[in-house]
């Protein structure tokens, strides 16, 4: 197989403006001439050999980062949004869009946010928002999907609040289990730690300096609680630092983000980054040892492996998502070349969307998407209960996967078929993004396609995609 050519030029860019370095200071220190580096930067020519070794020996750089996902995510996101009937006529190739990603990728985020605010705008408009009528209103993302988008392009992994996490891990280890070492924190800030029987998974009220938490929740979801409002009160600083530089559009946006990232910062405790990264490789990712080693349940310990993208120290790249029995996507996160629509649910060919027919088994998947990249996918139910006849029942099924050459890492890949092409089943995005033809669970029509409509012939589809 022939290596692929790496093209990083945006990512050069990015290098040498955080070094403060001219083109002429980086050339020289990299050992390529100046017009040599001109080019790279312009993605006229690949990354060579010898720029990929003299970066990590002059400035210690960790030469994966020269492929971020960043380039596959704004693809995914563009070929989505061009795939609206607004922009009917509008075909740019492939080719195009690596370019625009790979050459200039603030103009790919910028048509995503004017597509984003033209969206929001259809809908409101749909539903008569009276928003749209109030004097000074602006045009926003939802807020939910400003948050969602944060951590998309940040690669789900944020290194100044995994550090202090995994700091903080090793300062609580020396004082018994990390929920009774935690409850001392707080203990020793004067606030008081309460378990009750309500449905209320952790309530703090600050007048009375007094926590209460659902004593019907598992001990993970305690211990993640308590963590979570312990990241509110002794890390709100660093916390704000990293909302001030996100620099979101409002303040329900923002407001969303701390709490995301006072749960990170649970997570990160619950599970440190080098140490969950070794056991993870000593266990062989299985998901079931990991959450009895670290006290955490199935789904804390999937979303933490989608997480491990660390500078010098990556775990394997996974795709994390979660849904709902309707099929919603309700958390996704993808550390590979596969990317979740922004719009709509999932592929209904993915093997996720079969985990609540088989409650408590993992499922295991050889898949292959449209561009004929091949992953390993697992998924399983989570179920939620409420601890009592009358509370409600969370359901939900999580999936975890990874491309196929990551496969033999992976305690569940075991006795499968991962060299024999006939094994993986064909999966897409979404249908209205997705090119197979031929497709018998195709819920609507491609946009980017013609169809054709013979109403003296019915095939399983209505229509044949031409």
């Amino acid at each position: 197989m022939a290596t692929q050519k790496l093209y990083a030029g945006a990512k050069l860019r990015e290098i040498r403006a955080r070094l403060s370095l001219t083109q002429k200071a980086f050339s020289e220190k990299l050992g390529v001439s100046l017009p040599y580096l001109n080019q790279m930067e312009n993605n006229n020519r690949p990354v060579s050999t010898t720029v990929v070794l003299s970066l990590a020996r002059e400035f210690g750089f960790d030469v994966t980062e020269l492929q971020s996902g960043d380039e596959a995510r704004l693809i995914g996101d563009m070929r989505e949004i061009l795939a609206d009937p607004v922009f009917a006529g509008v075909s740019p190739t492939p080719a195009d869009l690596r370019l625009v990603a790979s050459n200039a990728p603030s103009f790919a985020r910028a048509l995503l946010e004017l597509h984003n605010a033209y969206k929001q705008t259809h809908e409101r408009l749909a539903s008569l928002d009276e928003a749209l009528g109030r004097d000074g209103s602006r045009l926003q993302p939802s807020p939910w999907e400003e948050v969602r988008d944060f951590f998309h392009y940040c690669d789900n992994y944020i290194d100044a609040i995994d550090r202090a996490a995994e700091n903080f891990h090793d300062r609580l280890k020396e004082h018994g289990t990390l929920m009774q070492a935690a409850i001392e924190q707080l203990r020793a800030r004067q606030i008081s730690v309460h378990f009750e029987d309500t449905e209320t998974l952790r309530s703090y009220d600050r007048e009375n300096r007094r926590l209460t938490l659902s004593r019907r929740s598992e001990e993970s979801t305690q211990t993640f609680q308590i963590l979570t409002q312990l990241a509110l009160l002794k890390s709100e600083k660093l916390i704000d630092a990293t909302l001030d530089f996100a620099r979101f559009q409002s303040d329900e946006a923002r407001s969303i983000a701390k709490i995301g990232l006072a749960n990170y910062f649970a997570g990160a405790t619950m599970m440190p980054y080098m140490l969950f990264l070794e056991k993870a490789r000593e266990f062989r990712h299985d998901l079931e040892r990991l959450s009895d080693r670290f006290g955490a349940s199935l789904e804390q310990v999937a979303h933490r492996l989608s997480t491990l993208q660390r500078p010098g120290a990556k775990g394997i790249p996974f795709f994390f998502v979660r849904v709902d029995p309707a099929g919603t996507i309700t958390k996704r996160h993808s550390a590979t070349t596969l990317q979740f629509a922004r719009y709509g649910g999932a592929c209904p060919l993915w093997n996720v969307h079969r985990a609540f027919e088989t409650p408590g088994r993992f499922l295991r998947q050889l898949a292959e998407t449209p561009d004929g990249i091949r992953y390993f996918c697992l998924a399983r139910d989570v179920t939620k209960s409420g601890g009592a006849f009358h509370a409600p029942t969370r359901r939900y099924a999580i999936g975890l996967g990874c491309e196929v050459q990551h496969a033999h890492e992976l305690v569940y890949a075991d006795h499968m078929d991962t060299d024999v092409a006939e094994a993986f089943e064909p999966i897409g995005i979404s249908c209205r993004i997705c090119e197979r033809r031929t497709c018998a669970q195709r819920s609507i029509p491609p946009l980017e396609r013609q169809i054709e409509i013979n109403p003296d012939t019915r095939e399983i589809l209505p229509y044949k995609v031409n």
